[in-house]
């Protein structure tokens, strides 16, 4: 097992350094044509050190920052050559490719960078955050009441974007001695905001469910994930009611871990498939595409994990249950909504479905939902979380300026690591 183990270990990295250096060579020749950046012009950037494969953490940006952009030009900061070229390909904003620490400060000290989002906690985050006269901002690609949302490194930045009261609580219940009312901003979602995008169906009678589950975890404790559990059982009850059109949308990570799991994903796929050979009417959907947000917007009710996507369509108002993890060890914070959610426990498709339709049409349980919604986001009517971003960043700036002008005499300090080449001489482990 274990000789089987390592060889496959070995094929995944040798597959991954092929296909970084195939993704460099394209990288570079799409740069090439590409006008370089115009020096000074940008103040914000966004820093992603990760590979294309989470790409899912940034993407949920896209819409907020292209509306910033229109006030304050933004600026991506890609490390990983795969994720650059997607983002090329995608992004609504400018992107600069900076793999070596060398290329980041090139890029710093051509754009005056005043404040620095992060959407993630990878550890490269810190060749980054090194650099001082600026502030570094933990945006997240999320809220939740996972255990990542309480983490200690919220004190390494100089300042969170958070959602609301219920992260607020969170916090000051975790971290010590980290000064909230400076650090943590308010803000809401500003994705909500923007819930629309072109159907990939035609409405029509049918109820439509949205069942978004999270990937299986790499340990016990955050073994969230459902498509094994409950999903095929589920998703074969929806396609077989003839009520229901199902948009599937599995975490992209579905699957790295546990066989069983990516095999689960797949029977899911080819249900989904097959039900629309049968009756192209139905127009079930599997939906792996970058935008989110018409997902939560179009579905009548919505089947997710514990994850991010809770609160994602929380933001909506709209009927959701939450699936209850089968393991065991699986750590879920009742203290919030989790303790007073929607739950759908794992069991035969017909009951799941029952549950489902139980939800779907009770009043009180939206009630419910509504006072929810005010606690983890504060005032929800279109636009006001965008404002709220907006001020946000305003104040950044403005602290910025007034830091500015008390260290205007210091003179400038030359923040060059000569280590930089070193440091960067590793491969790409992710393209």
């Amino acid at each position: 097992m274990g000789f089987r183990t390592d060889a496959r270990r070995t094929i995944k990295l040798v597959r991954n350094v092929l296909a970084s250096r195939r993704a460099q060579r394209t990288l570079a020749a799409e740069l090439a044509a590409r006008p370089r950046l115009e020096p000074h012009r940008y103040k914000i950037g966004v820093y992603f050190a990760d590979g294309k494969v989470n790409l899912y953490q940034l993407r949920q940006w896209y819409a907020p920052l292209a509306e910033l952009a229109k006030t304050h030009p933004v600026l991506i900061l890609s490390r990983a050559s795969g994720a650059a070229l997607a983002l090329l390909e995608e992004s609504p904003v400018p992107v600069a490719y900076v793999r070596r620490v060398a290329e980041l400060e090139q890029v710093i000290h051509e754009q005056d960078l005043h404040v620095i989002f992060y959407v993630n906690q990878n550890a490269k985050n810190f060749q980054m955050m090194r650099y001082g006269r600026r502030w570094h901002v933990f945006i997240n690609h999320g809220e939740s009441d996972k255990m990542y949302m309480t983490t200690n490194q919220f004190k390494a930045y100089d300042y969170a974007l958070i959602a609301g009261d219920a992260a607020r609580a969170r916090l000051s219940k975790v971290l010590w001695d980290y000064d909230l009312d400076k650090r943590a901003i308010a803000i809401g979602r500003p994705q909500a905001d923007h819930y629309s995008g072109v159907l990939p169906y035609t409405p029509d009678d049918r109820e439509v469910v949205l069942y978004a589950p999270t990937w299986e975890g790499d340990r016990a404790a955050a073994a969230y994930g459902s498509i094994a559990s409950h999903g095929v059982h589920l998703v074969r009850a929806l396609l077989a009611s003839g009520r229901h059109r199902v948009i599937y949308r599995p975490h992209p990570r579905s699957g790295v871990i546990d066989h069983a799991y990516d095999a689960a994903n797949r029977e899911i796929t080819q249900a989904i498939h097959e039900a629309n050979v049968e009756d192209p009417g139905a127009q079930h959907i599997v939906d792996d595409g970058a935008e989110l947000g018409w997902q939560l917007a179009a579905a009548d009710v919505a089947v997710v994990d514990v994850s991010a996507m809770v609160y994602d369509r929380l933001a909506a108002g709209k009927p959701l249950l939450i699936t209850r993890p089968v393991n065991p060890g699986a750590e879920i914070d009742t203290g919030g909504y989790l303790g007073a959610c929607e739950w759908l426990d794992a069991g035969p498709g017909e009951s799941m479905l029952a549950r489902l339709d139980e939800v779907a049409h009770d009043q009180t349980a939206l009630e419910r939902l509504g006072v929810w919604v005010e606690r983890y986001f504060g005032d929800m009517t279109p636009g006001a979380t965008t404002r709220r971003f907006h001020a946000a960043v305003e104040h950044l700036f403005a602290e910025w300026e007034r830091f500015a002008a008390l260290h205007a005499g210091d003179g400038e300090i030359d923040e060059h690591d000569e280590r930089a080449d070193a440091i960067d001489d590793d491969l790409e482990a992710t393209a």
